[in-house]
């Protein structure tokens, strides 16, 4: 965790949220995911009106990171909340984005979620136990 400043981390998927496309939920997530190389991809929530095509934050930043070729991360803050509001300290990801992040991260990649007053730092491993990836196949 020594690499990871999750206070700035958590700061940028605040700022994030700002761009939040949430027009029928009314909650804005914003998501910052660190690369091994120290680069940080944002990402925020994007809805549609037929709802499946609906995208989470954390997801749209992987997509991001992953369609520029990075392969190696370290961790994801997440801030999200009713939009307009502060952050909600516990807003941990979906379980979609959970087996996204299985896809491409170790089981030791960190996972964030918080505000500026308090937070929640988990392994990968501790919020999708058991989770199916390729070794499953």
């Amino acid at each position: 965790m020594s690499q990871v400043n999750i206070a700035a981390l958590l700061n940028m998927a605040e700022e994030a949220r700002g761009s939040s496309y949430s027009p029928y939920s009314h909650i804005s997530v914003g998501a910052a995911l660190l690369t091994r190389s120290g680069k940080v991809y944002r990402g925020t929530n994007i809805e549609n009106a037929s709802y499946t095509p609906t995208i989470c934050a954390e997801r749209t930043a992987i997509f991001k990171a992953v369609s520029e070729g990075e392969r190696e991360f370290l961790a994801i803050a997440i801030a999200g909340g009713e939009a307009g509001k502060p952050s909600k300290a516990d807003f941990p990801p979906c379980g979609v984005c959970r087996q996204v992040m299985a896809e491409f991260c170790s089981a030791d990649f960190l996972v964030i979620w918080g505000n500026g007053e308090r937070w929640t730092v988990k392994k990968l491993s501790e919020i999708l136990p058991s989770g199916f990836d390729k070794n499953n196949l």
